[in-house]
C-alpha cells in the first residue's frame, strides 16, 4: 500500500472515530437549560432517558403532547385586544379586575357597574373573565410552558414555533407588547384602578414562563437571539418595577401567600436576568420571613386556614414555597433543610397535608370545593427534597386532569388553579 493510500486509510478512520465517538461525547456535553424552577441538569438527563426509549416516560410524554396540540390553534392573545383599555387608557397595560368582589345593585345606565362592589371571600365572580386580559395571561403562561417542554423533549419544531410566537406577541411585538408592569391588576370597579395583590397574576405562575424561555434558549427553530435579547430586557424592566414600585413593596410586606410569591417572583426574575445575588438573599430570607411566622409547629399554615377555601390557599402556599427552594438550589440555599424556633418547616407542611392528600382522611377545614389531587405536586417536591413521609404517601397521590407529569417537569404547579 502506498503511503498515499495509507494516508486515506487514515484519515477515513479518524473520520469515522469524531463522527460515531466525538460527536455523541459532545452531544452528551452540552449545557443544560439555564432553568429558573426546573433542574436543568436533571430535564437534560430525563430527555436523555426519553431517547433511550424509557417507557414510562413515553406515556408521560404522550400525556404532555396531548396538552401542548391543544395550544396549536389557539392564540396568540394580547393586551391590546380587550374591550376597553385599563384606567390609565394606555392599551398596552395589563387588566385584571378582583375575582372575589361582586356588584351589590342591579347594574342601570346611571350606575353600569351595579357598585358598589362587596367582597365574597372564595366566591369568583364571573365577571373577571371577561373584559380583562386575566384569562388570556394565564393562556399565554400555560401554553408557553407546554409547548416548550413538548419541543424539548420531542424535537417537534411546530411546537417550539408556536410557543415563539406566543410570547413574542404578548412580550415584544410592538403593536400588541404589554408593558412590564402591574399598575392596574385587580382592580375594583368604581374602587380601586389597581391594587398591589394584583401582582399574583403574575407572580403565581410567571416562573413558568422564564423556564419556558431557558427552554427555548437551548436551540429552538424560530427562536431567534433578538427574540432571547427582547425577553431579558422586559424581565430586566419587570424586575426593576417589582422592586421599586409602591405596590411591589406593598406585597414584599404581605404576611399570607401573596408575601410568598413574591418572594419567589422576585427571586425568579433575578436569577434569570442575573443577579445571583438578589435571588440568593431572597430565598435566605424567606426563612426568617416567610416560614417562622407563617407555618405553625405543626405544619398547619394559620392564615391560610382562615380562608374559606383552605385546602386551596395552603397548597397553593406551598407551590410558592417548593419553587423559591427549588431557585435556592441554583444559588446555594437548602431552603428543605431550614427549621423554625419552634420546629417550623417545609417537611412538616407538606407532612400535614398527607392524610387528606392520600384519601386516608378528611380535610378537617373549611373548603368550597375540595380538590384532593391539589396537593399532588407539593408532595412529589417534598419526596424528592428527601421526606420519607411523603415518598410513602406518592403511589395514593389522585392524578389530576391531564395525568402527573412530574416526571418530566419537576416543579409543582397548582394544579386547581383559580384566579386571587
Amino acid at each position: 500500500m502506498s503511503a498515499r493510500s495509507r494516508l486515506c486509510v487514515l484519515v477515513t478512520v479518524l473520520a469515522a472515530f469524531t463522527t460515531g465517538i466525538c460527536g455523541p461525547v459532545a452531544a452528551q456535553t452540552a449545557p443544560p437549560p439555564h432553568t429558573a424552577v426546573l433542574d436543568g441538569a436533571r430535564v437534560q438527563q430525563t430527555k436523555a432517558r426519553l431517547d433511550r426509549g424509557d417507557p414510562q416516560l413515553r406515556r408521560a410524554v404522550r400525556a404532555l403532547t396531548g396538552r401542548a396540540d391543544k395550544w396549536l390553534d389557539q392564540g396568540p392573545w394580547t393586551v391590546v385586544d380587550k374591550p376597553r383599555p385599563a384606567p390609565g387608557g394606555d392599551v398596552h397595560d395589563y387588566l385584571s379586575q378582583a375575582p372575589y368582589w361582586w356588584p351589590s345593585q342591579t347594574p342601570t345606565s346611571d350606575n353600569p357597574w351595579g357598585c358598589p362592589y362587596v367582597q365574597r371571600d372564595g366566591e369568583r365572580n364571573p365577571e373577571v373573565d371577561s373584559g380583562t386580559d386575566r384569562q388570556d395571561v394565564e393562556k399565554v403562561f400555560d401554553s408557553a410552558y407546554d409547548l416548550s417542554l413538548a419541543w424539548y423533549y420531542t424535537g417537534e419544531k411546530r411546537y417550539a414555533r408556536k410557543a415563539g410566537q406566543v410570547l413574542r406577541t404578548w412580550f415584544l411585538d410592538p403593536a400588541t407588547r404589554m408593558n412590564p408592569h402591574l399598575e392596574h391588576a385587580q382592580f375594583i370597579p368604581c374602587k380601586y384602578d389597581g391594587r398591589a395583590i394584583g401582582i399574583i397574576d403574575f407572580s403565581q405562575s410567571y416562573t413558568s414562563v422564564l423556564d419556558a424561555l431557558a427552554l427555548l434558549d437551548t436551540g429552538a427553530p424560530g427562536w431567534s437571539g433578538k427574540d432571547r435579547a427582547g425577553m431579558t430586557e422586559w424581565n430586566t424592566d419587570f424586575l426593576g418595577w417589582l422592586k421599586d414600585s409602591d405596590f411591589g413593596k406593598q406585597e414584599a410586606a404581605a404576611a399570607n401567600n401573596h408575601g410568598t410569591f413574591y418572594d419567589m417572583l422576585l427571586a425568579g426574575l433575578a436569577y434569570a436576568t442575573g443577579d445571583k445575588a438578589l435571588a440568593r438573599r431572597t430565598v435566605l430570607d424567606a426563612r426568617g420571613k416567610r416560614i417562622a411566622p407563617q407555618i405553625a409547629a405543626d405544619g398547619s399554615q394559620p392564615q391560610e386556614l382562615t380562608r374559606t377555601r383552605s385546602w386551596h390557599y395552603s397548597t397553593f402556599d406551598l407551590v410558592a414555597y417548593t419553587r423559591l427552594a427549588a431557585i435556592g438550589r441554583h444559588v446555594g440555599v437548602d431552603l428543605w433543610a431550614y427549621r423554625g424556633p419552634d420546629g417550623q418547616s417545609l417537611f412538616k407542611a407538606v407532612d400535614y397535608l398527607l392524610p387528606a392528600a392520600t384519601g386516608a382522611a378528611a380535610w378537617p377545614h373549611p373548603e368550597l370545593e375540595f380538590l384532593r389531587y391539589a396537593a399532588t405536586d407539593v408532595v412529589h417536591a417534598a419526596a424528592d427534597a428527601g421526606d420519607t413521609r411523603a415518598r410513602r404517601a406518592v403511589p395514593s397521590l389522585e392524578a389530576p386532569p391531564g395525568g402527573d407529569l412530574w416526571a418530566l417537569r419537576p416543579a409543582a404547579e397548582q394544579l386547581d388553579s383559580i384566579a386571587g
